[in-house]
């Protein structure tokens, strides 16, 4: 069985992947077998996950990128087809969720920071990664997606919408690059990463879900290697919600 999630001789890049989730999927692809390029607005939390990869007997390659920014994407895709010369699962994990006054407060630019961090950025680079892909071996792309989407809130409509879109884009992408490279999107609930901190001491214990509590970071690792790896061969334009059961 460990074959099916094996990533040997495979290359990954994840964005947002200096902390959080990010760093718990960048870790785990090293540990499944393969070389990652790290990406997040600041190099120097990049270098530090970097080192953690190749402790791991693994490259790494860090590099900084602002996911909003095409320019920087493109940049981004060219380093790293130029140090490894293949990207086998690309993860679009980046994001961000500020909470406005209201929605009538909501400035045209935090609109447009979010929009293109949570969806324009995740747009251009599976664009430019699907279609490598596509002409080449095939792989994956998993878009990290959010309950957000699927449970909206007030004063998150620019976030909640930007989800929407990814998760739309999923589909759109699937059909696109198959039948040889999977696009598919984990549906994220509350987890204990780094923005858990500012939340409420109630909500860091308890949630609306089945299983009652907010996930732990290491506990997104085993749906994004089932996604990443061969065991997922016939599994693609879906949604998996990995959020305890949120209602």
């Amino acid at each position: 069985m460990s074959n099916h999630f094996s990533l040997e001789g495979k290359v990954a890049l994840v964005t947002g992947g200096s902390r959080g989730l990010g760093r718990q999927m960048v870790l785990s692809f090293a540990e499944a077998g393969a070389d990652v390029v790290i990406t997040s607005r600041k190099a120097e939390a990049c270098a530090d996950v970097a080192k953690e990869v190749e402790a791991l007997g693994r490259k790494a390659l860090p590099v900084s990128c602002h996911v909003g920014k095409w320019n920087e994407i493109d940049a981004l895709v060219e380093k790293a087809y130029e140090v490894f010369g293949r990207i086998d699962v690309l993860v679009n994990n980046a994001g961000m969720s500020p909470l406005a006054p209201s929605s009538a407060e909501t400035s045209e630019e935090l609109f447009d920071k979010v929009i293109g961090v949570n969806f324009k950025g995740p747009f251009h680079l599976s664009s430019l990664v699907g279609e490598r892909m596509a002409a080449g071996d095939g792989g994956s792309i998993i878009n990290i997606s959010s309950s957000g989407a699927l449970f909206p809130q007030p004063r998150f409509g620019p976030y909640a919408g930007a989800k929407a879109a990814l998760n739309t884009l999923t589909g759109v992408f699937a059909r696109e690059y198959g039948p040889k490279v999977r696009v598919n999107t984990i549906s994220a609930g509350p987890f204990l990463t780094d923005i858990s901190k500012s939340w409420a001491e109630e909500k860091r214990h308890t949630t609306q879900s089945a299983i009652g509590r907010p996930g732990n970071p290491e506990e997104i690792i085993t749906t994004a290697l089932y996604l990443a790896s061969p065991a997922s061969s016939y599994t693609t334009s879906s949604l998996i919600r990995v959020d305890g059961g949120l209602y």
